[in-house]
């Protein structure tokens, strides 16, 4: 997995957007999304700080023991840049495309058993509308005093 996609894969394991993310490096929403994408070259300074944000070291955001290789270029500021190569297997790349499915398949479970909970307590209160009107029958006229109603009496 390259820097970029790592960053990206734990930003959004963390649930943050791009936007809480520029916002705590002080940058645009653009700029960090061109981080994300692996479109810029970011210093080490940056990085240190996206380690920081995510709570960790440098080195384990690097990942030094999958055999990293770093590859150093200076600009024309004299500020340092990192390139960050990694080697990692197929296997552990179809793994990692499996725990994000496996991740939306949960996430999509958990809002389909609360809609079915909520059905639930429709039917319940459906139910017991129906037992209510079973015990309730219509009469016929009923006289009170001078005047002749119309109206349902419950059965016992």
């Amino acid at each position: 997995m390259k820097l970029h996609e790592k960053i990206r894969f734990i930003r959004q394991l963390k649930g943050w957007s791009q936007e809480e993310i520029a916002n705590k490096l002080e940058m645009s929403v653009n700029g960090y999304g061109s981080i994300e994408r692996g479109e810029t070259d970011v210093k080490l300074s940056r990085l240190e700080r996206i380690a920081h944000i995510f709570g960790m070291e440098l080195l384990e955001l690097l990942d030094l023991n999958e055999k990293t290789v770093f590859k150093g270029t200076h600009n024309n500021n004299n500020q340092f840049h990192y390139s960050h190569i990694n080697s990692i297997s197929i296997e552990q790349t179809e793994l990692k495309h499996e725990l994000e499915k496996a991740h939306l398949i949960n996430e999509q479970q958990k809002q389909e058993i609360a809609h079915l909970q909520e059905e639930i307590v429709y039917l319940k209160k459906m139910i017991n509308f129906i037992k209510l009107m079973e015990k309730w029958e219509p009469v016929g006229e009923v006289k009170k005093g001078n005047t002749t109603h119309q109206g349902p009496t419950i059965i016992k």
